[in-house]
């Protein structure tokens, strides 16, 4: 049985997909009042509403659910991760666990694989993630998505596959983690640029140079470079900075075009930006375009200053 934990738009996307196809599938949510109305009007209203929820998935805010799953779907923001596992540690020891946020635990600077696998000594953990939008996979569209696992990742891979659903295989959990969290910064930065009114050409400067940077500081945290060249590294970054639906990009956007910070949806890439840059500088990394993000987040660089610093950097080979 599989249990997906997390009822907001990913969560229940990847519910839908696999109920559409696998059988009997599990969505658990917290709230009460939202799982009851998802219940009764078949779908979710709030992330999902032209979305109709197939016949096998079951909705429930029971903690029991996770205990009787063989496999749980983690699809919690990665700022939210501590505290859910913890909460939850009973039912999810000794499951296999596949974590499906991406980012960096800002006060730690942990990925969600060493954030759980501190609380959950005996869970199996393996890593979904890689280019796809939750409205894109609830309607069946196709998608590739990378699968990341040290150990039974084949038999993870055939349970989670759909027709639609299409999971590439990898032991590379540190790349495939990264991968996903690096590229919403970057994302932001690309959104900043066309926000700014800097152009096409401009973005994909950005998108090439903080490839550079992801694939900098990914190798030397021990992932393999050609996982970054992957689903969940290159290929999520093109579709993160390229449109409109990434919450990132759009957040960036609005920056550029001279936006303050508010309050929203959960935006990854702004938690993740100031626990790169960390990271970074522990590590010796030079990630130019991340600390230009994160001062423009931390309000210590406006956009213009910002734009300025980016064009006045030495020249020095590619």
């Amino acid at each position: 049985m599989v249990t997906v934990a997390g009822a907001g738009a990913f969560g229940t996307a990847l519910a839908i997909a696999l109920a559409r196809e696998s059988g009997k599938i599990t969505l658990f949510g917290r709230n009460q009042a939202g799982i009851e109305h998802m219940r009764a009007k078949r779908s979710n209203p709030h992330y999902l509403p032209d979305c109709r929820f197939p016949e096998d998935l079951a909705i429930s805010n029971d903690p029991g659910v996770l205990a009787e799953a063989a496999t749980v779907l983690l699809v919690v923001p990665t700022q939210h991760l501590r505290a859910f596992v913890l909460q939850h540690r009973k039912q999810l020891d000794g499951k296999t666990c596949v974590l499906c946020c991406k980012g960096i635990e800002k006060d730690s600077g942990l990925l969600p694989s060493s954030v759980a696998g501190e609380i959950l000594a005996d869970c199996k953990i393996a890593v979904l993630t890689g280019p796809g939008f939750a409205a894109e996979i609830a309607r069946g569209l196709p998608t590739a998505l990378t699968l990341a696992a040290k150990t039974d990742g084949a038999a993870l891979q055939a349970l989670l596959s759909t027709q639609t659903l299409r999971l590439y295989l990898s032991d590379d959990v540190i790349g495939a983690q990264l991968g996903g969290a690096l590229k919403n910064v970057i994302a932001i930065a690309c959104g900043i640029t066309l926000g700014a009114g800097l152009g096409e050409s401009a973005r994909a400067a950005v998108m090439t140079r903080g490839y550079a940077e992801m694939l900098r500081l990914a190798t030397e945290m021990g992932a393999n470079a050609t996982t970054l060249s992957g689903l969940s590294g290159l290929g999520d970054l093109a579709l993160t900075s390229t449109s409109a639906q990434s919450r990132n990009f759009s957040f960036g956007f609005a920056l550029g075009k001279g936006s303050g910070i508010a309050d929203g949806p959960t935006i990854e890439g702004i938690a993740t930006a100031r626990a790169t840059l960390t990271l970074a500088k522990r590590r010796g990394v030079d990630m130019p375009l991340t600390g230009i993000v994160t001062a423009v987040l931390e309000q210590t660089l406006t956009i213009r200053q910002a734009v300025d610093a980016l064009l006045s950097r030495p020249l020095k080979p590619e």
